[in-house]
């Protein structure tokens, strides 16, 4: 990087406003220092871009909020590789998405406790011992950003002792919940998860030895992960191991979950009069990911319910492996399963192999099914669809034609862009953790692959198989996967890496352009003035789309053959301007997937029309400037 003093203006940007230098953009009557990110990022872009365009305050915004003392400390700790030794106060100078590091709770809770507006705790060897009474968790974790929990030795040998969870970290982001030896030996009793992760972001949640040796100890989990999306999923390992007469209900469990997968492992092994009923499991939910391993082995007469499994959702893979293995006089049911719009993949191994007494049912059975190695003796299927199924390729295309799984108004064409179009609008708001980007100093500093994820875990003091090992991983492997037909692609985490790259594919004068706010979201608008960008004549764009990382990372790619539009957004009945967005219109499709959800939504096929999204927030595209 340049010295300061190479620069002929330094004298201006330690004693003038920065009233000029933004261009009338967040205007102050105050000097910057002209050794914080923020000033140099001004200087690089008045270096690198050529054209006299206001510098727009929303990229500005995120450039990192570190001070000058602050930058040079943390840049020094990099090149030393000891970032991990000041990592709080790193996350929280530079505003980052970092876990909270949680220490043991020692606090005792001898008395029923009753916890509202509570986040963020490790209760260690909490409700021991304890007789009778109940302990009340209500709006816990609530509307949070990153939410960890750890509940550890919870109700262990208590009885008749009862744990209420109540509106437990809805609506909040990225959480991580860890529940180890729950209910250990209890005798009586019960829990009760209600309203639990209901429209959450990223949610891994871990039941570890759960009710293992517990005795009549029941546990209810209703309205569980709904509405949820894109987590690691659900583990249920160990869960009433041994345990006697074991009631479990998980009613409402993912539905209209997206992208979100249940682990059950280790499941009422050697229990003895098990009854656990799973009623509309996985219902109306998008590529449901769920394996069920090691169920209900060496169990004794043990009822299994399963009704309406993965009814009306959307592709996914189910495995079920050594299920009821060994057991005595089991009794399973399968109804409604499978009964699936898109076809997904199940999978049964060793189903009930050794089983002695028991009684499987399969009733109204799904397609593109596989058994192997199972029991041939007491199982019954009632109706099976099949490939060739008149019906099921019925159902299949009147679902398709609902569009089910694409937002209204997340896909257009390119003639709504006319003033008095209404339309639906999608929800354009960003739902990831706020985070800035890092200056380049830093982010030069730090290892950025996938080979260097024991580095990166040590760094950002992420456990093995956490969430945060998970959101890195990701973030990786899709920055690292090849480029697309045509795509020109790199991911930046300072934004002097996104004005390089936007500038390699576009030249020196660009422009860039994101939605001005998020209001119309999930609404009607109506469409007022509509501007093409460069004369709404065939150009290229580089689009840069949010990835989930500790620092703020982008997705930037190009996108040859494209029309970008401005467009006033009206509210339909008053026809006030409520925003401002900014629409691209991808005019070549050819090499989209013919599942892509545009088409879904829109009809035809790849190659065969144009498709137009908006920007969302946070989101944003670069443009050759307009002259």
């Amino acid at each position: 990087m340049l010295k300061l003093w190479t620069f002929p203006f330094l004298s201006f940007l330690c004693f003038s406003s920065f009233s000029v230098v933004f261009g009338g953009v967040g205007a102050s009557s105050v000097s910057e220092n002209p050794f914080t990110p923020k000033a140099s990022l001004i200087r690089y872009w008045n270096k690198e871009i050529r054209n006299q365009i206001p510098k727009t305050h929303f990229l500005l915004s995120k450039v990192s909020p570190l001070t000058a003392v602050d930058s040079a400390s943390f840049s020094k700790l990099a090149a030393q590789n000891d970032l991990a030794s000041r990592l709080p106060s790193f996350c929280s100078s530079a505003k980052l998405f970092c876990f909270p590091d949680l220490s043991p709770s020692l606090e005792k809770h001898p008395k029923d406790a009753n916890f509202a507006f509570y986040t963020n705790k490790n209760f260690t060897n909490y409700g021991t011992d304890r007789l009778d009474g109940v302990d009340s968790f209500k709006n816990y974790s609530e509307g949070g950003n990153v939410i960890v929990d750890s509940f550890r030795r919870y109700s262990r040998d208590s009885a008749g002792h009862k744990d209420q969870f109540s509106n437990y970290a809805s609506e909040s982001n990225v959480v991580d919940q860890s529940f180890n030896t729950y209910g250990a030996a209890a005798t009586g009793g019960g829990g009760n998860f209600n309203n639990y992760n209901r429209e959450v972001n990223n949610p891994n949640l871990r039941f570890t030895s759960y009710s293992d040796d517990s005795n009549g100890r029941g546990q209810t989990f209703t309205l569980y992960t709904e509405n949820a999306n894109a987590g690691n999923g659900q583990s249920f390992s160990s869960y009433g191991k041994k345990g006697n007469g074991v009631p479990n209900d998980f009613s409402r469990y993912g539905k209209g979950a997206n992208v979100v997968g249940s682990g059950f492992s280790g499941y009422g092994e050697s229990a003895n009069g098990a009854n656990d009923t799973f009623t509309s499991y996985g219902f109306d939910s998008n590529v449901p990911q769920n394996t069920f391993k090691s169920y209900g082995d060496g169990g004794n007469a043990a009822v299994d319910s399963f009704s309406s499994y993965r009814d009306q959702s959307n592709v996914g893979d189910d495995s079920f492996q050594s299920y009821a293995k060994n057991s005595n006089a089991a009794k399973v049911d399968f109804n409604n399963y499978g009964q699936s719009f898109n076809e997904g993949t199940d999978k049964f191994t060793g189903y009930g192999q050794g089983a002695e007494g028991q009684s499987i049912g399969f009733k109204i059975y799904g397609r593109n099914n596989t058994f192997k190695d199972y029991t041939k003796k007491g199982v019954s299927f009632g109706r099976y669809n099949n490939e060739s199924s008149a019906e099921t390729a019925q159902v299949r295309a009147s679902v398709n034609a609902l569009n089910k799984w694409v937002e209204p108004g997340k896909f257009f064409r390119e003639k709504m862009l006319k003033r008095g179009t209404v339309m639906p609008m999608p929800d354009i708001r960003d739902k990831m953790p706020e985070r800035s980007f890092l200056p380049r100093t830093i982010v030069s500093k730090l290892p950025f692959s996938s080979s260097k994820i024991g580095e990166l875990k040590r760094i950002f003091h992420a456990g093995d198989n956490s969430t945060l090992e998970t959101v890195m991983m990701d973030a990786l492997k899709e920055c690292e996967r090849a480029p697309s037909a045509g795509e020109t692609k790199r991911c930046v985490g300072s934004a002097e890496d996104m004005i390089d790259f936007a500038t390699s594919v576009l030249g020196r004068n660009v422009e860039v352009r994101t939605t001005e706010n998020v209001k119309g979201s999930k609404q009607n608008i109506k469409i007022g003035t509509v501007r093409g960008i460069n004369s709404g004549k065939v150009t290229k764009s580089v689009s840069c789309h949010q990835s989930l990382y500790p620092y703020l990372l982008y997705y930037c790619h190009s996108v040859p053959k494209v029309r970008v539009f401005e467009a006033d957004m009206l509210d339909p009945n008053s026809g006030e301007k409520i925003n401002h967005g900014v629409a691209i219109c991808h005019l070549d499709t050819s090499a989209w997937s013919s599942g892509h959800g545009a088409f879904l939504a829109l009809g035809s096929g790849p190659g065969r029309i144009e498709v137009c999204h908006w920007i969302f927030e946070n989101d944003m595209t670069w443009t050759i400037a307009d002259s």
